[in-house]
């Protein structure tokens, strides 16, 4: 059993708690909050073993063997590096961190502690995302593919109101691209590695991070097109083009209907069932990695590209963090 502390307490750390505990190889050990008030309440829930309001006490103790981090993008690396330091597993929630220099020297860190790091895209672990994949060929040669996620953020207001939500705050390594945009960037570099060149462009807000944009990856005899926005709402599904038809994605973060379309013809669901919860299929793989000790896996290399073209984007788009200019490693 892989004995489990959370950093955050969240509805999201709430939701991959349920998900790892239904994997039967985790247990929710340790809770850390700024406020022991805050993780007494949380912890109310579990029956865990132990709070933290300090996160080197938490990483000294060793009645715990991973940690899942949901705080803030800009906290990410420096609290990785510190439990992978104490020999502690780390799955991070994405972004894994605000640039690809501190994903690199995270990676480093993981590969010299011979510890797992995972980056928590659940997309990539999701059955109809595996799905997808497999049902590439049927569409024939590549031309086009377009990955959507456009969704009103419901902290939009308040940031229209003068206050100063995490969400659209460049101290935390936030904006559209490195929260909603990251799920139709990272799928791509899934499914088809680095392209041969990216394109961005994207509307900033007065706080200095990107509302809303658009990024062209270019892989040669075909090209793949990302819409993200957190200003605007969209049901549209995202599609991948071929010569002999197409394929359709519902919701492409859930991947939550996957159909093919024969050129010519109609649509047929091909679509597999999914756990209700689908952070189910991240803590697998995460348990799965940490059972058999893959320090080097895969998902590492689809993290490590995913962030050489989020810094490349921001650089295009002139996005910048406070994170940009601090070193990389502590």
């Amino acid at each position: 059993m892989i004995r489990f502390a959370v950093v955050g307490t969240n509805w999201i750390t709430r939701q991959f708690i349920d998900a790892a505990h239904e994997t039967g190889k985790m247990k929710l050990t340790a809770v850390y909050s700024r406020s022991l008030a805050q993780a007494q309440t949380f912890s109310n829930d579990y029956p865990v073993e132990h709070l933290f309001i300090s996160l080197e006490q938490l990483a000294q103790c060793e009645d715990i063997d991973a940690v899942y981090i949901a705080s803030p993008n800009a906290l990410h690396c420096p609290q990785a590096m510190l439990f992978m330091q104490h020999k502690k597993h780390v799955i991070c929630e994405k972004p894994l961190a605000s640039h690809l220099r501190e994903v690199e020297a995270m990676i480093a860190c993981a590969h010299d502690n011979q510890v797992v790091l995972f980056e928590a895209f659940k997309t990539a672990s999701l059955p109809n995302f595996h799905l997808l994949r497999r049902s590439l060929p049927q569409v024939g040669k590549l031309r086009k593919a377009l990955f959507s996620y456009c969704q009103y953020s419901s902290r939009y207001q308040r940031y229209l109101d003068g206050e100063n939500p995490n969400t659209f705050n460049p101290a935390w390594s936030n904006g559209s691209i490195m929260d909603i945009g990251f799920y139709c960037l990272a799928s791509a570099v899934s499914l088809w590695g680095e392209p041969q060149a990216v394109h961005a462009s994207a509307t900033l807000l007065e706080s200095g991070v990107d509302a809303h944009g658009t990024v062209v990856l270019d892989y040669g005899d075909f090209d793949v097109t990302l819409l993200h926005s957190k200003v605007s709402q969209s049901g549209m599904a995202s599609e991948i083009q071929g010569e002999a038809g197409s394929l359709l994605i519902e919701q492409i973060a859930e991947c939550q209907r996957v159909s093919v379309v024969p050129r010519g013809a109609r649509a047929q669901d091909i679509s597999q069932p999914q756990h209700i919860n689908t952070m189910l299929y991240e803590a697998e793989t995460f348990a799965s990695l940490v059972e058999n000790h893959q320090i080097h896996h895969e998902g590492l290399v689809t993290s490590r590209i995913t962030a050489k073209l989020l810094t490349e984007i921001r650089r295009q788009t002139g996005v910048v963090f406070p994170a940009d200019a601090a070193p990389a490693a502590v």
